[in-house]
């Protein structure tokens, strides 16, 4: 895109942030989509993001019950349900600097909160597929889905389940992407 508009540039493997939902559907992808027309990219359902996050796990996290700053990049002076106080960054990290989960998806809890396509709202009632929550594109004042905590947050916002939600215009440092390939 010609430049990076993140706060936290010490690393070129440090995710993107500071990026809004519109600056991702209007501009991003359009213009990567154009350079490689057969990947055919888009951010992922708020329950696509969830399964690549878990990973095949039902526990709190994909790395079980408990997470530590070992693993996760969140503050530690935080932890989860009477875990052990880590370490606090400050800042976000390389995407590949903690491990994977059990999927090989680096980052999916902590380090920035995710945008997906999904405008927030009630879950449906009963079964459903893949449900994406009803997108109107004219009305920009419709939060839209955050999933993941971040590196400010304590370890609790950073589980699978977790949801969090703010306006497809907003920003800041806390706020990145991930992005999924569009079912054919």
């Amino acid at each position: 895109m010609g430049e990076n508009p993140s706060q936290f540039k010490d690393d070129p493997q440090n995710p993107v942030e500071q990026v809004s939902w519109l600056d991702i559907t209007d501009e991003f992808l359009p213009k990567f989509n154009a350079l490689a027309p057969g990947l055919q990219l888009e951010l992922p359902t708020e329950a696509q993001w969830e399964y690549a996050c878990r990973a095949g796990t039902t526990t709190p996290f994909s790395f079980g019950k408990q997470i530590t700053t070992d693993q996760v990049n969140y503050d530690g002076n935080y932890p989860y349900a009477g875990g052990k106080k880590g370490e606090y960054r400050e800042k976000t990290v390389p995407v590949k600097a903690l491990p994977a989960n059990p999927w090989g998806l680096h980052q999916m809890h902590g380090n920035v909160w995710e945008w997906c396509q999904d405008e927030y709202g009630e879950y449906p009632e009963g079964t459903a597929e893949n449900p994406v929550v009803h997108q109107d594109r004219k009305e920009k004042d419709r939060r839209r889905v955050l999933r993941g905590g971040s590196w400010i947050n304590d370890a609790r916002n950073c589980r699978s389940a977790l949801r969090n939600a703010i306006g497809p215009d907003g920003r800041n440092n806390l706020i990145g992407f991930r992005l999924a390939r569009r079912a054919c």
